[in-house]
């Protein structure tokens, strides 16, 4: 069975509150517990005005509290806003308060703006270290030796496993380098997906955190009882995006009956290369479009997204992509 996992951005729909998506949040992790998702990641994004889980390590304890067996973890932190050591603290702290339980996902983009990401950084050249601070952030969930004079406390010996996320073939390389696990961006910028999973895979090299290469694919799912409203719940995203790549970012739009309507035509061919990753429909297509995206990129997991503006549909999205992973995993098993 390929394990499926969630990845959630807290969006604030519009006419909601940031109180109203944390809320959401939760509630969608109980669900993913019950369902059978394997993790339940949050992403770091700043200065947007329709995601909140901008303090993601706060917001993973939130729902790590609020769940019993679920992993809850970042997918990611943006490690160039941050110092190592303070990560380190973070994730260490919440790996003692809900062990075995709590992963770490580092990207290298700043999830936000320029001039947001001067406010946070204060040195954009930060990224330049992106490899070296990945090393020294590991370190401080190692077994400390018996000089160390710097240790993260809580965080030395937790061990708090640590994924490498990426939209290029940097993030691939160095993943594959460290021998560590890697995640894909491929929800919102698919471009470089096939060459990233080669890369990975053909120069992995084993360590002592993992033998051989495993590789998660992101994917939208917009999932509904009908095939046309599943594509009315996705306009909320194709909105969102479009917003987005014309400078006007804002809460998650409602729902509308006609994109066409309401996104011009250049900028919606745009939107839809970017979330080309995405299965959309009723139970039936929902179930092969994932048997499709498995057969062709051959994932160890998947994690799937999918900002829905109304929170019930968004459930029962994410319901009926559990049922369509479990019909798959029944149809592998009778062959």
């Amino acid at each position: 069975m390929i394990p499926y996992s969630v990845l959630d951005l807290s969006p604030i729909p519009e006419g909601g509150t940031a109180a109203d998506a944390l809320a959401n949040s939760l509630d969608l992790a109980r669900e993913a517990e019950r369902l059978g998702y394997n993790r339940f990641w949050l992403a770091e994004h700043h200065n947007m005005t329709g995601i909140a889980s901008a303090a993601t390590a706060v917001v993973i304890g939130h729902v790590a509290a609020g769940t019993k067996t679920i992993r809850v973890g970042a997918g990611g932190i943006m490690l160039p806003n941050h110092a190592p050591l303070v990560i380190a603290e973070q994730f260490g702290t919440l790996a003692t308060l809900y062990p075995n339980r709590i992963d770490l996902g580092l990207g290298r983009a700043p999830g936000t703006d320029m001039l947001t990401a001067r406010a946070l950084r204060r040195n954009l050249e930060s990224s330049d270290n992106f490899p070296q601070d990945v090393v020294e952030l590991m370190s401080y969930f190692a077994e400390a030796g018996p000089n160390q004079r710097l240790r993260a406390v809580p965080g030395v010996g937790t061990e708090v496993p640590v994924w490498i996320l990426g939209s290029s073939l940097y993030g691939a390389q160095l993943a594959a380098h460290l021998g560590l696990p890697y995640a894909f961006a491929s929800h919102f910028a698919p471009a470089a997906l096939e060459d990233a999973i080669e890369v990975y895979r053909q120069t992995f090299r084993p360590s002592e955190v993992l033998e051989k290469p495993y590789f998660m694919l992101a994917a939208n799912v917009f999932a509904a009882e009908t095939d046309a409203e599943a594509r009315r719940l996705q306009s909320s995203m194709q909105q969102a995006f479009a917003n987005l790549r014309t400078g006007h970012p804002g809460p998650l739009p409602r729902p509308v009956d006609d994109i066409d309507a309401v996104i011009d035509p250049a900028v919606r061919h745009g939107v839809d290369e970017a979330l080309r990753l995405s299965v959309v429909g009723a139970p039936g297509a929902v179930r092969e479009g994932l048997a499709r995206m498995i057969a062709r990129y051959q994932p160890d997991e998947m994690i799937l997204t999918g900002q829905i503006h109304d929170h019930r549909a968004r459930v029962r999205s994410f319901a009926i992509a559990a049922e369509a992973m479990l019909a798959l995993e029944r149809a592998e098993a009778a062959e």
